[in-house]
């Protein structure tokens, strides 16, 4: 898959140093993907979440932290909409969130 905005990934990396080394694992594991449905999703992150609008939540770091991202399936396009601790990720709408 071609993994789209990287730089709000490193950005929030720096900010949680914490994040940094479980970012780098779901960043190679993305791009090395081949995903042509959300179950091939599934069958890699057993604890993603399939929302609507091509719209998938990944836990990060035993679910410290979120990502949001929108798949183009036909393309194998991966946007990031969204990078937030658990909290930040509660007070937004997943199917809806688009970045600054």
């Amino acid at each position: 898959m071609h993994l789209v905005s990287v730089p709000p990934l490193l950005a929030f990396a720096r900010k949680h140093p914490a994040s940094k080394q479980a970012l780098q694992t779901w960043c190679a594991e993305v791009k090395k993907a081949q995903w042509q449905q959300p179950a091939d999703i599934k069958a890699q992150f057993a604890s993603a979440s399939i929302l609507k609008n091509r719209r998938v939540v990944f836990n990060i770091k035993s679910n410290d932290y979120r990502i949001v991202v929108a798949v183009a399936f036909n393309t194998g396009f991966v946007y990031v909409k969204f990078i937030g601790t658990h909290l930040e990720y509660d007070a937004i709408d997943a199917d809806t969130i688009e970045p600054d």
